[in-house]
């Protein structure tokens, strides 16, 4: 070495080594939704942009990354990364560890790592992105009119995944080998549709074919015939992301009513889907943050008020109309054409069973329903019926929470036990914990069928095992007779030394609203509902609580009414209108009774029910806020039977006059230490306006108010008595918007705070999370 460039070398020494120096490297661990939603290349961008060497793979503790660079730049990607993360991503947690330095030249995207315990998040099925669709629509796209054309940004995701990582080869899809073209997409990381699990196309992805309605293979173009049938009328099963649909064209009402028919669904709204905002708009009001729900990439149907009441035969009984747009490519290239405007999609079953997900069983289980099955060859992992949602008091509320939303998690505000949680009878999802995370299920339905119990029990398992997670405690309702709770018992047998914890209905529904909100401390909880085991084992419905979320009060109650038939009442609301005017007029009541009753119900079944209530036999005690609604809708309404759980609930709800200034029905408040609301002077009211043929919506309107006025009331005292300033209010009667958005406006009016669902559904969908809340706390 020369003098000079020993005295250059010399001189630069302290300079080289502040270089290295400054270089830093480190490991970033990011936990939650980030995988299959495009996160890695996203990195792999990031990285590139800010002159960063290192690695991103998917772990199953989420993405781990590596970068090594300058400290400036480092911050500015760690700063970056949660910000600009792309659109389905969930970053819910971000820990960063220093590393030692290491010699490389570029940032690379490793293979994933499945060494580690699960703590990934798996993505929900998230509806057919925009670039998705105008390549579908192209022409002279190479996926033009391909039926499963998808991306990172859409496309199947829970419905097709056997386990954790989100990878191809544990999923549905592996049964397709990917083609030179799809297979270089799926390496690039600079391709829209790099790792993108269900990548495929025309060559080696999935295909669609026609069958008649024995299962005979038909000719032709699957779509194209598709349309023309759906245009003349026929009946046809659709298979989707989550199962079939039975799907008929919604503008021509014979097929409606044939529809009604053969699946026996007399007289419950089926959802409409359109092809578009415009059509929604026709059909319905829509607001703005409606509009933005359906065409969010969960894609629920949205209940919305009808405008011109086109659809009658779609939703006979009710002002609200189910709407949802197209979430997968074939039901856009069913709506392309421009030949059918709206759909009847509606679960592909018989009332009560689980929707249908296997080829060979749809068959099997809608022979003699479906005319046509339009099927494709990629499996369904699980069932998810699609999420339904309307607007109430200016948020969002579920009445189903699935497809789109499962199984993204709710957080916890501490991390618990591995708990599962079964739900109730009605309307059952599960839930499960992990860390600090609860993931409640799908929704399963009602427990009252050998189908439904057996995709409870699926459910269970594939929870276990794409969350990795053996539950140590079991949460159930208090209820003997649920199957949920039955089956909950029997894993003391199965499971060892697996705990239970009985948690009881309404404790879990206000323990849900608290934790949706993230409230610890004791609050007022208004619980109104239809049914639900109480403390004293008789059926609750009509509940003030003060309650935590390790145990509760009862503050106060509707006082007690008899169920004459027990839950027969359930179909038959004119029973509980004879009991309500028997407890109020006693011998006399069938001189106070309406017309439409006397003359619906025949004289000696009338007779049978007025000597269950004198004998007190076979007539189980309620305070249900449902079974109140039943009764005042079988007087006022007509509503003697009904087809549909709440039917008439709704009707009551629908009739309701818009002026608020038309006076109350009066209750009768007890001064007990658990106060008691009577209703007989709401029903002495409630028949003198009868008698004076008063409006039914006037009569709905007053019976609300009172309702609201009495529930206020009763909150004030409680209030009052327990210095709480925090009201929760649950239970499937809040679905009701004039009742949930009145009693709301009447709390805060006086300076209370009143908190409602939102991440969960208010009713029986919400209960399984209420149950591992509760479970957690005492645990």
């Amino acid at each position: 070495m020369s003098a000079i460039t020993l005295f250059v070398f010399v001189c630069n020494l302290p300079y080289l080594q502040r270089h290295q120096e400054m270089k830093q490297r480190i490991r970033i661990a990011v936990n939650g939704i980030v995988q299959g939603v495009g996160f890695r290349p996203y990195v792999y961008r990031l990285a590139q942009r800010f002159n960063l060497t290192g690695t991103v793979r998917n772990s199953e503790s989420g993405v781990s990354i590596e970068v090594q660079g300058a400290p400036r730049d480092i911050r500015s990607f760690l700063d970056a990364l949660p910000k600009e993360s792309p659109p389905l991503a969930k970053l819910l947690a971000i820990e960063t560890t220093d590393l030692t330095l290491v010699e490389e030249s570029a940032f690379v995207i490793l293979e994933s790592d499945r060494s580690h315990t699960a703590n990934t998040l798996i993505p929900a099925d998230i509806a057919t992105c925009d670039e998705c669709i105008d390549e579908l629509l192209n022409s002279t796209d190479r996926r033009f009119s391909y039926p499963f054309i998808n991306c990172t940004n859409c496309g199947p995701r829970f419905t097709i995944v056997r386990s954790v990582p989100y990878d191809r080869a544990y999923t549905s899809m592996d049964a397709f080998p990917m083609c030179a073209l799809c297979q270089a997409e799926y390496d690039n990381p600079l391709d829209r549709r790099f790792h993108a699990q269900p990548n495929a196309c025309w060559d080696c992805g999935p295909t669609v074919e026609l069958l008649d309605g024995k299962g005979n293979l038909l000719a032709g173009d699957p779509l194209a015939e598709t349309i023309k049938l759906l245009t003349q009328g026929s009946i046809i099963a659709i298979k989707g992301l989550g199962g079939f649909h039975l799907a008929v064209d919604a503008h021509q009402p014979h097929a409606v009513e044939e529809l009604r028919r053969r699946k026996a669904r007399e007289a419950k709204p089926f959802a409409v889907m359109v092809p578009h905002l415009g059509v929604a708009k026709v059909l319905c009001d829509v607001t703005d943050e409606e509009a933005t729900l359906l065409a969010s990439p969960q894609r629920p149907i949205v209940l919305l008020p009808e405008r011109l009441k086109l659809l009658r035969a779609v939703a006979p009984d009710g002002n609200q109309l189910g709407v949802f747009l197209p979430y997968t490519p074939l039901h856009h290239l069913l709506f392309s054409g421009g030949s059918l405007s709206a759909l009847v999609m509606t679960s592909a079953n018989l009332s009560e069973e689980p929707i249908a997900i296997d080829n060979e069983e749809a068959i099997d289980r809608l022979r003699g329903i479906a005319d046509f099955f339009l099927m494709h060859n990629r499996k369904i992992l699980l069932r998810c019926d699609d999420s339904v949602v309307r607007r109430i008091s200016g948020r969002t509320q579920f009445a189903r929470r699935s497809r789109g939303f499962v199984p993204s998690p709710v957080l916890l505000q501490q991390a618990a036990l591995p708990i599962l949680a079964v739900g109730g009878e009605l309307k059952n999802t599960i839930c499960m914990s992990r860390d600090k995370y609860a993931f409640l299920g799908q929704h399963i339905g009602d427990l009252t069928t050998l189908g439904a119990f057996e995709f409870f029990k699926e459910s269970v398992q594939h929870f276990e095992d794409i969350l990795e997670v053996r539950p140590q405690v079991i949460a159930h309702d208090l209820h003997p007779g649920y199957l949920s709770t039955q089956w909950a018992t029997t894993q003391r047998n199965v499971r060892g030394d697996i705990r239970l914890v009985g948690v009881q209905h309404h404790h879990a529904h206000i323990a849900s609203c608290m934790a949706d909100n993230l409230l610890s401390e004791e609050v007022i909880g208004v619980v109104l509902d239809g049914s639900g085991y109480g403390a004293d084992g008789s059926v609750w419905g009509g509940e003030v609580l003060v309650a935590g979320l390790q145990g509760f009060t009862r503050a106060a109650h509707l006082a007690y009414s008899a169920m004459p038939g027990g839950d027969k009442v359930v179909r038959e609301p004119w029973r509980m209108a004879i009991s309500h005017l028997m407890e109020t007029f006693g011998d006399s009541w069938r001189s106070h009774a309406p017309q439409s009753l006397l003359l619906s119900i025949p004289a000696n079944h009338m007779t049978i029910v007025e000597r269950m209530l004198k004998n007190a036999t076979h007539s189980p005690l309620t305070s249900s806020c449902g079974r109140l609604f039943d009764a005042v809708a079988a007087l006022a309404c007509g509503r003697m039977f009904v087809a549909y759980e709440a039917q008439a609930a709704i009707e009551l709800e629908t009739c309701c006059d818009h002026q608020t200034n038309l006076g109350s029905y009066q209750f009768t408040i007890s001064d007990d230490r658990c106060i008691q609301i009577e209703t007989k002077s709401l029903f002495r009211d409630l028949t003198t306006d009868l008698k004076g043929r008063v409006a039914t919506s006037i009569i709905s309107r007053r019976f609300h108010n009172g309702l609201i006025d009495v529930i206020a009331e009763v909150v004030f005292r409680t209030a009052h008595r327990c210095g709480l300033e925090r009201v929760c209010l649950s239970g499937g009667s809040f679905r009701n918007a004039i009742l949930s958005e009145g009693l709301k406006y009447k709390l805060e009016a006086a300076g209370l705070s009143v908190f409602t669902q939102i991440q969960v559904p208010p009713g029986d969908g919400g209960l399984s999370f209420g149950q591992l809340v509760v479970a957690a706390n005492q645990l």
